[in-house]
């Protein structure tokens, strides 16, 4: 019988023993309390390279795959139990039912402007470089198109039926909204009742403070993980595979980085009225987790630190738009992919598009990005409901798999700021915003050292 450990072993064990060295490194600077942002940045130059590595000289990368795996299960771990009481902390901290109205509003409000302004954006990128031009066609083996739900099924799936069967298939959507219920009883008893409602109210508090030192934990684990998934990305893309290609990559990132640089900065500028240099500083955590794991809930945590210790705005906004932001804010993608998809595809096969189907791309983009899951990889079905609904070939999908992974980076990146601009907007216009201290460069230790 062939020994499992002793194959892995002799399989994996130069870039095992490649990664174990340069974890190490990555330990030793973390004693040294180096910053949290500073070992990330690290960590994922050390994963391009060791990955350039294993790909030059056909390594076996499944063991640092692994090391990375573990990484995200343990983010995913604490999704579902972190939201669930963050949002009836959140809730019940809030008193005034019109005050809880007026952040939805606002909030909601902002994800979806922002990613019908990431669409425009993605549109009108993709047109003027033409990424599509001389294109030959051909597609993955084995490729299946995702079957694409009803509209009113997607609405159907995100109420929750049962909350315990929801909590076990990682759906967050159905979660939040049970937790919304729950919270809003709480607050409506309480106003007649406060006794009746004080034991659960304390136990949530109380459950609160625990997930915040779980997070932690986790957290600490972030700089090795995203060593391990970047090298292994690095690993698996050869620059042949990327070549043809390369132009769609240029065009998704030349629309990322304008509308991070000017949608964003202009909001942060011109509404919340702060240096955007600086806004961008203290948000740097959230972009390097995000574009590292490529995944909104497993920069959810660090967010959550980043928007309240770093930027100074209130938990009480904090713990409302952060998690929602998690699970329907996608200015990336569910705004500026589909939109790029569609122009490429259409140039591919040659069918013209017109004004009215421009508009169209921009309705449906908006309206496809929420509910869309917070994890890798779930912005093709964003995009394939942008596509069936303006009539391109589904097939065209099939083109663009092999680098949306690399896209899927600077995808998430934008989504996690985005949430991060949009907290920082609701609590400036609510007053929950300290200016102050954030135009002094006050910032807390984000408590991501190992102890």
């Amino acid at each position: 019988m062939e020994n499992n450990l002793l194959s892995a072993i002799e399989s994996n064990w130069i870039s095992l023993l490649v990664s174990a060295v340069l974890l190490g490194g990555l330990y030793y600077m973390a004693k040294k309390r180096v910053g949290f942002g500073t070992r990330v940045l690290v960590a994922l130059g050390l994963g391009l390279a060791a990955g350039i590595i294993f790909n030059t000289f056909k390594l076996d990368t499944e063991g640092v795959g692994t090391i990375g795996s573990i990484y995200i299960n343990l983010i995913r771990m604490i999704v579902i139990p972190l939201v669930f009481v963050l949002v009836i902390n959140s809730i019940i901290s809030i008193t005034n039912i019109e005050f809880l109205r007026k952040i939805s509003v606002k909030t909601i409000g902002w994800f979806l402007a922002t990613t019908g302004v990431a669409a425009i954006i993605g549109l009108l990128v993709a047109s003027l470089i033409n990424p599509g031009a001389g294109f030959e066609l051909t597609k993955p083996e084995n490729f299946e198109v995702r079957e694409v739900p009803s509209f009113f099924q997607v609405i159907l799936n995100q109420v929750p039926a049962n909350p315990f069967m929801d909590a076990a298939e990682g759906r967050v959507v159905p979660i939040l909204i049970f937790a919304l219920f729950i919270a809003i009883a709480i607050v409506k008893i309480g106003a007649k009742k406060p006794d009746a409602v004080q034991p659960v109210k304390a136990f949530v508090q109380s459950a609160t403070e625990i997930m915040h030192q779980v997070v932690k934990f986790v957290l600490r684990f972030t700089p090795y993980g995203v060593y391990a998934l970047i090298a292994v990305m690095a690993a698996r893309y050869g620059w042949e595979t990327l070549e043809p290609l390369g132009m769609l990559i240029v065009v998704s990132y030349i629309a990322l980085i304008l509308h991070f640089v000017f949608v964003f900065g202009g909001l942060v500028s011109f509404v919340a009225k702060v240096s955007p240099l600086r806004f961008f500083r203290k948000a740097y955590p959230t972009v390097a987790v995000a574009f590292t794991t490529r995944s909104s809930f497993a920069t959810l945590p660090i967010n959550l630190e980043v928007i309240t210790k770093r930027l100074r705005v209130s938990p009480k906004i904090a713990s409302f738009v952060a998690p929602l932001g998690a699970t329907m804010n996608f200015n990336g993608c569910g705004g500026v992919w589909p939109a790029v998809v569609s122009v490429f595809v259409s140039q591919v096969y040659g069918i013209a598009l017109s004004a009215t189907d421009y508009v169209l791309i921009v309705l449906v983009s908006v309206i496809s990005s929420i509910g869309v899951a917070g994890v890798p990889g779930p912005a093709s079905i964003s995009t394939t409901v942008v596509l069936t609904a303006i009539g391109l070939p589904l097939e065209g999908i099939a083109l663009v798999v092999a680098v949306e992974s690399l896209i899927d980076m600077g995808r998430t990146a934008v989504n996690a700021t985005g949430t991060t601009v949009t907290a920082l907007l609701v609590a400036n216009s609510e007053g929950e915003f300290d200016r102050e201290s954030f135009n002094r460069g006050e910032e807390d230790e984000l408590e991501l050292n190992p102890v």
